[in-house]
């Protein structure tokens, strides 16, 4: 179980690295800060502690031309596909699949932003705001929400596998 534990790490580790050096590529070429544009209040479709969840129609002032942004939703969905796919391959069963699912994704969004900071030094802090996803509707709160979300992730799963493990 630990092989193939530290076998999904590295996978996640070296995914986030190929998302950050993406995002930092789309971002430059675009034109388009870290910062998300501002929004006013109407646009806010759904707001939780630490995420506002926007009205579809916001991904447009984020990218405004629509055959790119849609390009940037089907990535985005081929993210979620591959940390699902290495979820599937590592695990037997749905539980450790859905636990290996956790663990990549908690694992790739931590060093997302670790290799942001490395190689263009943002995050400047935990508070800055990002752009999370874009599906099914865009999502911003400051960096702090993911990691601690992805924080939990990790314990939470590498607890379950290793007690799986163990047996």
């Amino acid at each position: 179980m630990m092989q193939t534990i530290l076998k999904v790490i590295i996978f996640a580790v070296a995914f986030a690295f190929v998302e950050a050096a993406v995002v930092v590529y789309l971002r430059h070429l675009l034109g388009i800060g870290f910062t998300p544009p501002h929004i006013d209040r109407s646009e806010i479709l759904f707001l939780t502690p630490g995420i506002a969840f926007l009205e579809p129609q916001t991904a447009v002032k984020i990218i405004q031309d629509t055959t790119l942004l849609n390009i940037e939703r089907l990535r985005e969905t081929a993210t979620l596909l591959m940390l699902a796919a290495m979820a599937v391959i590592a695990g037997k069963k749905i539980l450790e699949r859905i636990a290996f699912f956790f663990l990549s994704f908690g694992i790739w969004d931590i060093f997302y932003y670790i290799f942001l900071k490395l190689t263009i030094g943002w995050p400047k802090t935990f508070t800055d705001l990002d752009i999370f996803f874009l599906l099914p509707t865009p999502w911003v709160g400051p960096v702090l929400v993911p990691i601690v979300i992805s924080s939990i992730l990790i314990i939470g799963s590498a607890m379950y596998l290793l007690r799986k493990g163990e047996r």
